[in-house]
């Protein structure tokens, strides 16, 4: 018998839903940390089957470095805008635009790259693996908590709300830079 206190700190831990966080606990035996996988895996192969599903309400958000000489804009995409008004959602695109003005990603994602530019990355940085984790957004260590790359983070509120979460693009500046 799974007690109700521990649903409830695996429900607060994760975003899922009730039942299915019971349903984890009585699938991995009441294991706390066995459940979390578990809810992690069915969360990913979800957000996996929603990410064909059309995104186009979300925020654009933004952040200003202190000082004003560096900033970011983000537009997070959601499927709809009840979704995009979730105060989580918002926190989100804020972080990744925080993240954008700290660590100066060259792309969302790594399809974006151009045989050229993997080329001149490669070059940059030595080894495949983190050039491309230093110039692809969702590859990015998460600068808060470096545990979590940035697409884990958008993975996460996918899962939580059900929909197709999405960065669909990201502009950087910084005073005395060129566009």
């Amino acid at each position: 018998m799974i007690d109700s206190k521990t649903v409830q700190q695996l429900r607060t831990e994760t975003g899922a839903g009730v039942m299915d966080c019971k349903r984890a606990l009585e699938e991995t035996k009441g294991d706390l940390e066995a459940a979390r996988d578990l809810l992690r895996q069915k969360g990913l192969a979800a957000a996996a089957k929603r990410s064909g599903r059309e995104a186009r309400e979300g925020v654009v958000e933004s952040y200003i470095h202190s000082g004003g000489r560096i900033g970011a804009l983000v537009e997070l995409s959601s499927e709809t805008d009840f979704v995009a008004r979730n105060p989580d959602f918002r926190e989100l695109a804020r972080n990744i635009a925080m993240q954008v003005a700290a660590m100066s990603p060259l792309v969302v994602s790594e399809d974006e790259l151009t045989q050229d530019a993997r080329a001149e990355l490669l070059k940059e940085h030595g080894e495949e693996k983190k050039a491309l984790d230093a110039a692809v957004l969702l590859r990015q260590p998460y600068i808060r908590d470096n545990s979590k790359t940035i697409g884990e983070l958008v993975t996460a509120i996918a899962a939580s709300t059900g929909e197709n979460v999405q960065v669909r693009r990201f502009a950087r500046f910084q005073l005395g830079e060129a566009a």
